[in-house]
C-alpha cells in the first residue's frame, strides 16, 4: 500500500486550469492566476473525491487544503464586493465655489468643535472621582431623600410631565390648500370643453406656484391613465395637452 500523496498533489480540470492544485494555488497567491476564474466548489468536490480514492484520509492535507481555500475565498469575496472610490479634492468640492466655501465653513465649525472638545477633556482630566464612600459607622448619617416623598407626590409629577400641552403650535406645518383630486377635476372640466390646450392655458387660473405644481402633477396623472396626451415640440418649449378621453 502506497503513502498518501503530498499536500495540494490532486488534480484539478478547470477551464482555466489543468494539473495540480497546489501549483495552482501558488499561482494565485502570487497574482498570476484571477482567483474569479476558479469556480472553489469544482474544486471542493475534486478533493472530496480524491479523498474518497485514497487509501487513507490525509489530516495534513486536509488541513492545508481547508487553509488554501479559506484564503481564496477571502481574496474572492474582496474582488468581488464593490471598493470604495477615493475621491480627490475636486470630487468633494464638486467644482463648486460656493458648495466649496459651505465645506469650508463646515470644517472651521468642526476645527471650533475639536479645540473646544480637547479644552474640556484636559481640564476634566483634573478631576479624580472617590472611590470609596463612606464607613458603615456613618450610614445613619445619610440623608433619605424620599422621606419626604409619597406616591401623590410621584402621581403629580408624572401627570405634570405626561399631560399634552394647553395649545398645539402648528403655525409650521402647511396648511393643504389644493389637492390632486380637485386639479384633475379642473384640468377634465377644462380638456372636455377645449379639447386642446396649452399647458399655460390649463395653470392660468393658478394664483401660488403650489397650485402650478399640483396641476402639473395632475396632468401626469391624466397621461398615465391614457386620458390625455402630452406633447413638446423642444426643450423647454410649451406643453401641448390633448383630451383622449
Amino acid at each position: 500500500m502506497t503513502g498518501p500523496a503530498p499536500p495540494g498533489g490532486f488534480t484539478v480540470e478547470l477551464p482555466a486550469w489543468s494539473g495540480p492544485f497546489r501549483l495552482l494555488a501558488d499561482l494565485i497567491l502570487e497574482q498570476k492566476v484571477d482567483v474569479c476564474d476558479v469556480p472553489i466548489a469544482r474544486v471542493t468536490d475534486r478533493f472530496l473525491e480524491h479523498a474518497r480514492e485514497a487509501d487513507r484520509w490525509s489530516l495534513e492535507e486536509a488541513t492545508w487544503f481547508l487553509a488554501v481555500c479559506a484564503v481564496l475565498l477571502e481574496l474572492k469575496v474582496g474582488r468581488l464586493l464593490p471598493r470604495p472610490e477615493e475621491l480627490d479634492e475636486e470630487d468633494l468640492l464638486g467644482g463648486s465655489p460656493d458648495l466649496a466655501y459651505a465645506r469650508s465653513l463646515e470644517l472651521q465649525a468642526f476645527r471650533r468643535v475639536a479645540r473646544w472638545l480637547g479644552q474640556r477633556i484636559e481640564a476634566e482630566a483634573e478631576y479624580f472621582t472617590r472611590d470609596v464612600g463612606p464607613g458603615e459607622g456613618f450610614a445613619h448619617l445619610y440623608p433619605d431623600v424620599l422621606a419626604g416623598v409619597g406616591a401623590d407626590d410621584l402621581a403629580r409629577v408624572a401627570a405634570a410631565l405626561l399631560r399634552p400641552p394647553p395649545v398645539l403650535d402648528l403655525s409650521h406645518v402647511t396648511p393643504v390648500r389644493v389637492t390632486i383630486a380637485e386639479a384633475i377635476q379642473a384640468v377634465e372640466e377644462r380638456l372636455a370643453r377645449l379639447g386642446r390646450a396649452r399647458f399655460r392655458e390649463l395653470v392660468a387660473d393658478c394664483v401660488e406656484r403650489i397650485h402650478v405644481v399640483v396641476r402639473f402633477l395632475a396632468l401626469l396623472e391624466l397621461h398615465r391613465e391614457g386620458k390625455v396626451e402630452l406633447s413638446q415640440a423642444e426643450a423647454f418649449g410649451e406643453i401641448e395637452v390633448g383630451w383622449r378621453a
